[in-house]
């Protein structure tokens, strides 16, 4: 629906009126026409001005932010207001006010304030978002909905606990099923009723922090049952929003690499996938392009809406950089690059109290357009018109694929072991920022997604392993694959209960190897690898750090063992030969250098080129996109000075209009989106 009445990259932001006198909305149309924006995002944070008590509603400021929108040719992303509850609602009914880690309920404030479980909440929420669908249901400025606003948080309030007493008897169905699965006999902790069920925070499971439990699998559970409650509220909203309009599509904006809400079940129930994109200046960009491929993925690939990023500063980063000249339309292209179709901006004109009176906007508290930030967002406008719908739902289709899972994420730094420096996150994204330099494109998927159209599965620290994961990733192997995975891998199942029978569980047949124990690294301390057979594509001696498995050979073999310590000579870099396919284990976290040496040799071996036929120069980032089988490459130079890139046959560059073959001179900070001659 959005790119039928856009038929275009949209190209706008969060716009908040109701901050602002009448005759500023004047002049925020004039000036936003002069950088083609055709897309706002309203009706965020209103709820307290929609409705000022419990029986009034008032909706006739929010027809006309309607009405003027449309009669300026700007659609509207319209929200439900549901992110921050009014006072009064508060006041009258405290149910609704979330308890926190610590046991203390709040007061009013802030955003994210609801307790997701309060009927309160839920009554009130729905009753506001069925009147605003059935009003606006038919309103030509509407293009999608956007229910709440980043939804996050946890909430431990009485509701919260009884709300999870019912989840678990929905899950486990039996008390002796969750006593089983939650180890209840360790510690004397088995339950003999429901209701002596406790939600696990500070006041109970929990030692000072989030991921300090004594129980693992309860705080698990809780962590699910969490971002499953969140869930109830949006799907609530998208049911009651798809009666209206069953053809206009929903949307929630998420927040990329957001620990709290898992994502990848999320996917299942928004018609788009949005999010919000605001990375540190000194962010790897690797990283930036990892988030933006996550968030692709929780769709099947299918493109993404950029809904927020900052025109330049970010205002609650520790130090509010600016974007340098450039940046801005660099980062804006690198969402493109990766599945973006829309891109817009947090916020279009600059709010003058709160906390977020700092926070770039298009439009500065000078009030004008004479600035260099509206400059280069009116530039990049112009840009997005003129590529018109050329780029409009294609995809990205990689033969790489990196597993992600949230689940897999909560349970890894909730084990008490073996060490507090394993950080899951960090440890996948090195493995995608190997790909990344070598310009390759990846995939990143779930442990549920089909796996069998690759030729390289990497699943770092899967230490999880869900029912039916171990027999995808056998059957992928034997019909020729390549799998790589990591330490610390294979050791619990879907209740962090531990595989016994050796490390790494259901994958030790695959991998050909048994691990004995795992050897925690102090912070700084590390060891080294020795490769064997002097390999092709391999330096002799690597460093390698924080966890090193110590392992027998079962068939696999040793293509790396350990240069130091007792278990100096065992094997740390295996690879397995397993029916058509191979299976690799890296018992040990890596150093760069090695990484960048065995994704290459992967690669090789699969016969999977760079993008453009050769490795860019550093901080040259190359991705792809495809549709009707033309192939939109994209060439995003991150460095401050130019770069000569090597391109494999003549293109059209669809930014400068100019034709391009052999060596190009690309300025720092510049962009090139290539279609073949």
């Amino acid at each position: 629906m959005i790119h039928e009445k856009i038929n275009k990259i949209a190209y706008g932001g969060d716009y908040f009126p109701e901050q602002w006198p009448k005759d500023i909305w004047k002049e925020d149309m004039r000036i936003t026409k002069l950088a083609d924006i055709d897309i706002m995002s309203v009706n965020i944070f209103s709820w307290a001005m929609l409705q000022p008590d419990e029986n009034t509603y008032d909706f006739s400021e929010l027809d006309e932010i309607m009405d003027m929108l449309y009669e300026n040719n700007i659609h509207a992303s319209l929200a439900t207001s549901t992110a921050a509850h009014p006072a009064w609602m508060a006041k009258r009914y405290p149910d609704i006010l979330r308890v926190d880690f610590d046991g203390r309920k709040r007061k009013f404030g802030c955003r994210h304030n609801s307790c997701p479980n309060s009927p309160t909440y839920r009554k009130f929420a729905a009753r506001l978002v069925e009147k605003i669908a059935d009003r606006y249901k038919d309103h030509p400025a509407l293009v999608v909905w956007h229910v709440s606003n980043e939804f996050g948080e946890e909430c431990y309030c009485d509701n919260c606990e009884r709300a999870f007493r019912l989840w678990l008897k929905d899950k486990y169905k039996t008390l002796d099923e969750l006593n089983r699965a939650w180890n209840t006999k360790f510690w004397g902790h088995v339950f003999y009723d429901w209701d002596e069920i406790v939600v696990p925070n500070n006041l109970s499971e929990h030692l000072g922090t989030d991921t300090f439990t004594a129980f693992q699998g309860i705080s698990l559970d809780y962590k699910r049952f969490n971002s499953d409650s969140l869930l109830e509220c949006y799907k609530m909203e998208y049911d009651i929003i798809k009666k209206y309009t069953p053809n206009i599509k929903i949307t929630t904006n998420m927040m990329g690499a957001y620990k709290p809400l898992d994502y990848q079940k999320w996917g299942k129930y928004v018609d788009i996938v949005s999010w919000d994109n605001y990375p540190t200046l000194d962010a790897p960009m690797s990283k930036v392009a990892m988030n933006h491929d996550l968030m692709r993925g929780l769709k099947n690939g299918d493109p993404f809406m950029l809904m927020e990023q900052t025109p330049s500063v970010t205002n609650w980063h520790p130090y509010n950089a600016l974007k340098r000249p450039g940046v801005m339309r660099l980062w804006s292209y690198q969402a493109v690059a990766h599945g973006a179709d829309t891109i817009q901006f947090f916020q279009i004109r600059r709010s003058i109290g709160a906390c977020e009176k700092y926070h770039g906007a298009v439009i500065d508290h000078v009030g004008h357009e004479h600035t260099r930030v509206f400059r280069e967002v009116a530039q990049l406008g112009k840009e997005l018109t003129r590529l018109e719908n050329r780029i409009i739902d294609a995809r990205t289709n990689a033969k790489v694929a990196i597993v992600f899972d949230w689940e897999n994420w909560w349970a890894t730094e909730l084990s008490s072991g073996p060490s507090r420096d394993l950080k899951y996150y960090d440890e996948v994204w090195k493995y995608y920022h190997a790909f990344y330099e070598n310009n390759i494109s990846v995939d990143m998927i779930g442990v549920e997604d089909d796996i069998s159209q690759y030729s390289i599965v990497v699943a770092p620290v899967l230490y999880m392993t869900k029912s039916g994961h171990a027999e995808r990733i056998d059957a992928f192997v034997k019909a020729g694959g390549t799998f790589v995975t990591t330490f610390f891998s294979g050791i619990v199942d879907e209740h962090d209960l531990v595989i016994t029978g050796g490390y790494p569980g259901e994958l030790r047949k695959i991998l050909g190897i048994w691990v004995e124990e795992i050897d925690a690294l102090p912070s700084g301390q590390t060891n080294k690898i020795i490769v064997e057979n002097k390999m092709d594509g391999f330096n002799d001696v690597y460093s390698c750090s924080l966890l090193c498995d110590i392992l027998h050979l079962e068939g696999a073999e040793a293509i790396a063992v350990y240069g130091e310590d007792f278990y100096k000579g065992t094997s740390a870099v295996t690879k397995n030969s397993y029916g058509k396919g191979t299976a690799w284990y890296v018992a040990t976290s890596m150093d760069e250098e090695f990484m960048a040496d065995f994704i290459s040799k992967l690669c090789l071996e699969n016969k999977i080129k760079p993008i453009l036929g050769k490795k860019a120069p550093k901080g040259v980032e190359i991705s792809i996109r495809e549709k009707d089988q033309q192939r939109y490459i994209f060439v995003l130079n991150h460095n401050e000075e130019s770069r000569i890139v090597e391109i494999d046959k003549p293109y059209k560059d669809l930014l400068s209009g100019k034709s391009l073959e052999a060596e190009v001179e690309m300025a720092g900070r510049d962009v090139m989106i290539l279609s073949e001659l």
